[in-house]
Formats: C-alpha cells, sequence, structure tokens
C-alpha cells in the first residue's frame, strides 16, 4: 500500500507557530525532507523530532523527485518541509506534488505558517481579493511584467530580498506612480517585526535612509483602491533610530 505525501508549514520566525498536528505528522514521518537539513535540525530539535532527514532543493528536486515517489509507493509516508513557511510557496515543492497527484499518490498539506498572508491583512488594502506574484523576474521579462501589474485593481503581494528592496520600491513608484499606497514587512512574527505603510514614495524615502534587513513582503494597493482617509499606525509614523 502506498503512503503519503505530507507537505508542512514551518514557522517563518517564532518557533511556537508551530501547529501541533504539523508536530505530529513529523515525529512519525518515515522519511522528512528538508530544504537545508542545517536550519531545519533546529526546529526538528526544538521539538524532539528524530525522524530521518534528507535534502530536497531546488538544485536537487528534479533528480530527487521521481526517487521520492517510487519510496512513497512502497509504502513510506513522506514529510516535506521548507526552511519557513509552506513548501511550494516560493520554495520548493510543486515539482514533487505534482509528481505525486500524477502517480495517484495521496498529497496531504497541512494548514500553517506562511509570511505573506499576516503581512497582507496587517497592511490595511483589501484582502478578500489579492494577486500573489512572489520575486518578480530579476532582469528578464522584469519591466513587461510590472507594466501588466500597473492597472491590476487586486492588492498585489510581492517578495523580495533586502538587498534590492529600495530598487524594487523605486521601480513600484515609476510603473505605479508614487502615490500609489504600500506596505512593507519586515522580520514577519520575528522579534524585530516592522510594517511600514505610506505611499510608494514615502515608503522608499524611509527605506533609503534605513537599510533594510530580514525577509521582506511588499504589498501594493491595487490600481482602483479608493480611501476616504488614510489611518496609519504611531509606529509608521515615529522616526526610529
Amino acid at each position: 500500500m502506498a503512503g503519503i505525501l505530507y507537505i508542512v508549514p514551518t514557522p517563518v520566525g517564532n518557533l511556537e507557530d508551530m501547529t501541533f498536528r504539523a508536530i505530529r505528522v513529523l515525529q512519525e514521518a518515515d522519511l522528512i525532507l528538508a530544504e537545508d537539513t542545517r536550519t531545519s535540525s533546529v526546529l526538528l530539535k526544538h521539538y524532539q523530532i528524530e525522524g530521518r532527514l534528507e535534502s530536497h532543493h531546488k538544485f536537487n528536486e528534479h533528480k530527487t523527485a521521481s526517487i521520492i515517489k517510487e519510496r512513497i509507493l512502497s509504502g513510506m509516508n513522506v514529510a516535506l518541509i521548507s526552511d519557513a513557511g509552506t513548501p511550494g510557496i516560493s520554495d520548493p515543492g510543486f515539482l514533487l506534488a505534482r509528481t505525486c497527484i500524477e502517480e495517484g499518490i495521496e498529497v496531504q498539506t497541512l494548514p500553517g505558517a506562511t509570511a505573506f498572508v499576516p503581512a497582507l491583512v496587517s497592511s490595511g488594502f483589501p484582502c478578500d481579493k489579492f494577486c500573489f506574484e512572489g520575486f518578480l523576474p530579476q532582469k528578464k521579462g522584469r519591466q513587461s511584467r510590472l507594466a501588466e501589474l500597473a492597472q491590476e485593481t487586486r492588492t498585489m503581494v510581492f517578495y523580495e530580498s533586502p538587498f534590492r528592496l529600495v530598487k524594487t520600491l523605486e521601480q513600484f513608484s515609476q510603473v505605479f506612480g508614487p502615490e500609489r499606497g504600500c506596505s512593507v514587512a519586515r522580520e514577519i512574527s520575528k522579534k524585530f517585526e516592522e510594517h511600514r505603510r505610506g505611499s510608494l514614495e514615502e515608503v522608499l524615502g524611509w527605506f533609503r535612509e534605513h537599510e533594510p534587513k530580514g525577509e521582506i513582503v511588499i504589498i501594493v494597493e491595487g490600481a482602483e483602491f479608493k480611501k476616504e482617509k488614510k489611518v496609519y499606525h504611531k509606529a509608521d509614523r515615529d522616526d526610529e533610530d
């Protein structure tokens, strides 16, 4: 009898964001696949999970997906985790899930942590309809994609590196307009979590003077979102040392 592929979200910051079910599944799995075994070992040790651990990342997933598929078909229950958040959301996971589904293997994805949801809900922009763009192309196709998004009416969600944040905000300001509202969430669920809200021009000005660090989620309002009154948290207005 074939086993099951479990896709297991892990905390994006605070280790307390791990669910009881996720802990149980990892404890019971015959094999745990991790994006980086060194990073995941910290989490597993914290919860006293001693299962067999192997690497599964973007550089080897095409090679290992078929091997893992055969193991599951032989009866193994396999759990897939990434460094943080839900596998498949800008992390390895899609290829293995599709391979297993095509083979008729049961795939169970546990609900749990992902960085963009708290960033989106905390932005103050409509989140009943939104589009998730993840990481934009760094070079080829980037400008054309931005041009397409200029008229997007839904709230837009982007991931970005802190090293490219200022450049990306500059491009957003040029394409979407400097008055378009945005929220930059940094270090979600960690000690120094920060949400910087305002127009693209205002937020860009802040990060030009304050070097960003950590994981970044950018939320940009849709083209037709109208606000009667802008409301910002006190923390968004106060300067920081």
